[in-house]
Protein backbone atom coordinates (compact mmCIF):
# COMPACT_ATOMS: atom_id res chain seq x y z
CA UNK A 1 0.00 0.00 0.00
CA UNK A 2 1.46 3.38 -0.94
CA UNK A 3 1.65 6.32 1.47
CA UNK A 4 -1.42 8.08 0.05
CA UNK A 5 -3.59 4.95 0.20
CA UNK A 6 -2.42 4.26 3.73
CA UNK A 7 -3.15 7.85 4.74
CA UNK A 8 -6.67 7.46 3.30
CA UNK A 9 -7.13 4.26 5.34
CA UNK A 10 -5.93 6.04 8.49
CA UNK A 11 -8.37 8.90 7.88
CA UNK A 12 -11.22 6.41 7.42
CA UNK A 13 -10.29 4.88 10.77
CA UNK A 14 -10.16 8.32 12.41
CA UNK A 15 -13.71 8.85 11.16
CA UNK A 16 -14.81 5.86 13.28
CA UNK A 17 -13.48 7.36 16.53
CA UNK A 18 -15.98 9.60 18.27
CA UNK A 19 -15.42 12.40 20.72
CA UNK A 20 -16.73 11.16 24.07
CA UNK A 21 -18.72 14.35 24.68
CA UNK A 22 -19.89 15.29 21.18
CA UNK A 23 -21.55 12.71 18.89
CA UNK A 24 -19.25 13.45 15.94
CA UNK A 25 -16.08 11.67 14.82
CA UNK A 26 -12.77 13.30 15.67
CA UNK A 27 -11.81 13.88 12.02
CA UNK A 28 -14.99 15.74 11.03
CA UNK A 29 -14.92 17.56 14.34
CA UNK A 30 -11.59 19.04 13.26
CA UNK A 31 -9.52 17.61 16.09
CA UNK A 32 -6.86 16.20 13.76
CA UNK A 33 -4.45 18.96 12.80
CA UNK A 34 -1.82 16.85 11.03
CA UNK A 35 -1.70 13.33 9.63
CA UNK A 36 1.56 12.17 8.04
CA UNK A 37 2.44 8.69 6.85
CA UNK A 38 5.96 7.71 5.82
CA UNK A 39 7.06 5.01 3.39
CA UNK A 40 7.59 2.56 6.27
CA UNK A 41 4.01 2.84 7.51
CA UNK A 42 4.70 5.09 10.47
CA UNK A 43 1.89 7.54 11.23
CA UNK A 44 2.36 10.86 13.00
CA UNK A 45 -0.74 12.71 14.16
CA UNK A 46 -1.17 16.08 15.81
CA UNK A 47 -4.54 16.29 17.47
CA UNK A 48 -6.28 18.56 19.90
CA UNK A 49 -9.35 18.35 22.07
CA UNK A 50 -12.32 20.67 22.23
CA UNK A 51 -11.12 22.03 25.60
CA UNK A 52 -7.86 21.76 27.57
CA UNK A 53 -9.77 20.57 30.63
CA UNK A 54 -11.34 17.69 28.71
CA UNK A 55 -11.68 14.68 31.03
CA UNK A 56 -10.11 12.32 28.45
CA UNK A 57 -7.03 14.47 27.78
CA UNK A 58 -4.72 11.88 29.35
CA UNK A 59 -6.23 8.74 27.80
CA UNK A 60 -7.74 9.72 24.45
CA UNK A 61 -4.48 10.16 22.47
CA UNK A 62 -3.49 6.59 23.44
CA UNK A 63 -6.87 5.29 22.32
CA UNK A 64 -6.42 7.02 18.96
CA UNK A 65 -2.87 5.63 18.60
CA UNK A 66 -4.07 2.08 19.27
CA UNK A 67 -6.88 2.33 16.74
CA UNK A 68 -4.54 3.72 14.05
CA UNK A 69 -2.01 0.93 14.73
CA UNK A 70 -4.76 -1.58 13.85
CA UNK A 71 -4.93 -0.22 10.27
CA UNK A 72 -3.43 -2.71 7.83
CA UNK A 73 -0.04 -1.40 6.68
CA UNK A 74 0.59 0.81 9.71
CA UNK A 75 3.83 -0.17 11.46
CA UNK A 76 3.61 2.40 14.25
CA UNK A 77 1.58 5.44 15.27
CA UNK A 78 2.25 8.41 17.47
CA UNK A 79 -0.27 11.04 18.55
CA UNK A 80 0.96 14.39 19.79
CA UNK A 81 -1.63 16.34 21.77
CA UNK A 82 -1.38 20.01 20.80
CA UNK A 83 -3.24 23.09 21.94
CA UNK A 84 -2.04 25.61 19.36
CA UNK A 85 -3.98 26.73 17.49
CA UNK A 86 -6.89 26.34 19.88
CA UNK A 87 -9.79 24.33 18.52
CA UNK A 88 -12.83 26.29 17.37
CA UNK A 89 -16.08 25.26 15.72
CA UNK A 90 -14.71 26.70 12.47
CA UNK A 91 -12.49 23.60 12.16
CA UNK A 92 -15.52 21.30 11.85
CA UNK A 93 -16.50 19.94 8.45
CA UNK A 94 -19.93 20.69 6.99
CA UNK A 95 -20.84 17.08 7.80
CA UNK A 96 -20.15 17.69 11.50
CA UNK A 97 -22.04 20.98 11.47
CA UNK A 98 -25.09 19.29 9.92
CA UNK A 99 -24.90 16.42 12.44
CA UNK A 100 -24.92 18.94 15.29
CA UNK A 101 -27.68 21.08 13.72
CA UNK A 102 -25.38 24.06 13.29
CA UNK A 103 -25.72 24.48 9.54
Amino acid sequence: MNEESLKDAVIETLKTIYDPEIPVNIYDLGLIYRCEVDDEGRVELDMTLTAPGCPVAQSFPGIVENRVREVEGVSDAHVELVWDPPWTRDRMTEVAQVELGMF
